[in-house]
């Protein structure tokens, strides 16, 4: 009996889409959800405040209200990828977004001083978490496209 490695290449892309889309869909839920305790607010807190993107929302916010607006972008991101199979727009939409919070997260390896290497381990996986968000933003805009007759090919 022979192999189709087409077919199980189809499958494990299939698979592999499923896991990266919802993984990060799950890790933004998590994470996102988490901004809501006094602990993760003040653990961001120093990196968000040494941010060039995130050091108005702490000179504008409490340290708390500050993790909660992230939390509820974080949360809304999550959601938005989630869409998907039906709105494909929204969901690439919600990934390009999540790619931009993933690039600010990453710029707090350089933004951040004194930064322990524990953290910066535990931030350095964003770096995989941005190659899926992007990927996912590229996939649901393929199939947004596929589905607007108005960015068909004329025949």
């Amino acid at each position: 009996m022979l192999i189709n490695l087409s077919d199980w290449g189809l499958r494990l892309s299939r698979v592999g889409s499923a896991v990266a889309r919802y993984s990060l869909v799950f890790i933004f839920l998590a994470f996102g959800a988490l901004k809501f305790t006094p602990a993760e607010a003040a653990a961001i807190q120093p990196l968000g405040a040494n941010s060039p993107m995130l050091f108005w929302l702490y000179g504008w916010a409490s340290p708390q209200l500050a993790s909660n607006v992230i939390g509820v972008v974080e949360l809304m991101l999550a959601v938005m990828i989630a869409t998907r199979r039906f709105f494909p727009r929204i969901s690439a939409a919600g990934s390009l977004g999540t790619a931009v919070a993933l690039a600010t997260t990453l710029s707090f390896l350089v933004t951040t001083p004194a930064m322990d290497s524990d953290f910066q381990g535990f931030i350095i996986k964003d770096l995989v978490l941005l190659g899926a968000a992007l990927w996912c933003a590229g996939e649901a805009l393929t199939a947004a496209g596929r589905r607007d007759p108005a960015l068909q090919p004329a025949s």
